[in-house]
């Protein structure tokens, strides 16, 4: 595999911490990146906490420390920023 390749490919990390961008700028926590605003959409945002469920079940036993404290991690501050949305 050439540089560029490594470079671009997509591992399991970068998957996790991919639906967590995509759920904090659901909840107008980042700036949606086409429309340069903050603008939240808790069902989208609850979407991707669930797909972070499923993924956390479906991988469970299966992941290395690291793996399993990033999806974890990320998945605690989600559901704890999205409840905070919900609150407001």
């Amino acid at each position: 595999m050439d540089q560029k390749s490594e470079t671009n490919s997509i591992n399991f990390e970068t998957f996790v911490l991919s639906l967590a961008t995509a759920t904090f700028v659901a909840l107008g926590e980042i700036e949606n990146p086409v429309s340069k605003k903050k603008e939240s959409n808790l069902e989208a945002a609850k979407q991707n906490i669930d797909i972070l469920e499923l993924l956390v079940q479906k991988t469970k036993s299966n992941l290395s420390e690291r793996e399993d404290k990033l999806i974890q991690d990320v998945l605690y501050e989600t559901r704890l920023r999205y409840v905070e949305k919900q609150k407001q």
